[in-house]
């Protein structure tokens, strides 16, 4: 009989908080691929796979954690939104809103938002306001903003949101037979980490697993306040989407780490970067830039001697590439090789084919 992927919450709804009764808004989220990957595996020697969730309906793994959050607002009657954004999670909550018929205001930080994740949130008729300051400064905004008006706050700290993107834990198990080795994922608001290790924790409690990973998280070196122990007041990194110098769920992040016997470490903008660019050319998967901190942290490790010796690892990628197409350009010099006339001869010297 045909099946067709119903999204998170139908499939997994005996592992979520949601009812019979709770109106399910979804966009069929989930059901992401994980990919084989033979030049990482070559490269750490261990057996590495990628789970690609920049293929979500809107392009990251955010969509995880909104189905649930929004499908239980609706349930409760709720009107209106809110979230701070970086862009993933604004993207994300305008979608979900605009499906549920909610009125949706985003909180971003001025100038500094990706111009592809910004449009989603306009185009999915959001109030946009920007505010002067960081991340941080976004989010005690709209923690204000959901204490003290009738909207309800779409950021991890609801922990609607976290409960749905544990579900990205239960697909790689269904995937693969059991929990791998080491899973590793970049680190921002730090929502990711601590719901991937809910789930693995969830299904190993359930018998499902044999094991439970351990969590590698990787930060960017300019807002790495989990590396350092201290709150970064002016986080600075290309990496957009994990520019946050005051996590949210830090405690429960830590929490992860150190019950999975894991690390949280930092890689440079010019790793992550190196990483993004090899990712694309040698596997064929385009992604931002902060989605590429883990494989460079993968990698990092790797040089150090540190990756278990066939060790099965599962590598977050978080959104895709046509999020952020400015930084990803802008390392390409000139997007055009060259200019010819229209002659076969010429197209054939301009590709070096003869």
């Amino acid at each position: 009989m045909a099946h067709q992927w119903r999204g998170v919450v139908e499939e997994y709804r005996q592992w979520l908080p949601v009812g019979a009764a709770t109106p399910v808004v979804t966009l069929r989220e989930g059901g992401t691929p994980l990919l084989s990957s033979q030049w990482l595996s070559r490269s750490v020697g261990a057996d590495v796979w990628l789970k690609v969730e920049g293929d979500n309906p809107t392009g990251s793994f955010k969509d995880r954690g909104m189905t649930v959050a929004m499908s239980v607002a609706v349930e409760q009657g709720a009107r209106a939104c809110v979230c701070a954004s970086t862009g993933n999670t604004s993207a994300s909550m305008t979608a979900y809103a605009a499906r549920a018929g909610l009125r949706p205001v985003v909180l971003v930080p001025h100038g500094k938002i990706a111009a592809g994740k910004m449009a989603q949130a306009v185009v999915h008729g959001a109030t946009v306001v920007q505010v002067r300051g960081g991340f941080d400064d976004c989010l005690v905004i709209a923690r204000q903003l959901a204490d003290r008006y009738p909207v309800v706050l779409f950021n991890s700290v609801n922990p609607m949101r976290i409960e749905g993107q544990q579900t990205a834990a239960f697909e790689v198990v269904d995937a693969l037979g059991d929990a791998p080795d080491v899973h590793v994922l970049p680190v921002g608001n730090a929502g990711n980490i601590t719901a991937y290790w809910r789930g693995y924790a969830a299904y190993a409690d359930a018998g499902m697993t044999t094991r439970l990973p351990r969590m590698w998280g990787f930060q960017a070196a300019g807002a790495a306040p989990l590396v350092t122990g201290v709150v970064v007041s002016a986080p600075d990194t290309v990496a957009t989407a994990i520019r946050v110098g005051n996590p949210a769920s830090w405690a429960s992040a830590i929490l992860a780490r150190d019950a999975s016997h894991g690390r949280i470490d930092a890689v440079s903008d010019a790793q992550i970067l190196q990483a993004q660019h090899d990712l694309a050319t040698r596997e064929g998967v385009f992604v931002e830039p902060a989605s590429a901190s883990g494989v460079a942290g993968l990698l990092l490790a790797a040089r150090q001697g540190e990756v278990p010796e066939e060790a099965r690892v599962v590598v977050t990628l978080t959104g895709h590439g046509l999020k952020d197409t400015a930084t990803a350009l802008a390392g390409s010099g000139s997007v055009v090789d060259s200019v010819i006339d229209a002659d076969v001869h010429a197209a054939a010297d301009a590709a070096g084919l003869v």
